[in-house]
């Protein structure tokens, strides 16, 4: 068990041996719940979309899927 600091912001960092006990990396998105008195971080369960490469894509296709996914990061 590793011990953390809420800083003024109201953020804290994962214990490296948690970190990598899990595998988690820099970028990934984890999701906050709480089970009764309990902080619970995990790995979002969504799979992210995946734009198929091997044809054009245009700039709408491009846009289009950045907002969809800045959607599912904002819980919308």
């Amino acid at each position: 068990m590793g011990i953390t600091k809420v800083t003024r912001n109201y953020q804290i960092t994962i214990p490296a041996e948690i970190r990598k006990a899990l595998g988690i990396k820099e970028g990934e998105i984890l999701e906050v719940s709480l089970e009764g008195d309990k902080i619970v971080i995990q790995r979002l369960k969504k799979q992210r979309k995946r734009l198929k490469l091997g044809r054009n894509i245009t700039p709408e296709e491009i846009e289009k899927s950045i907002e969809e996914g800045m959607k599912e990061c904002m819980g919308s």
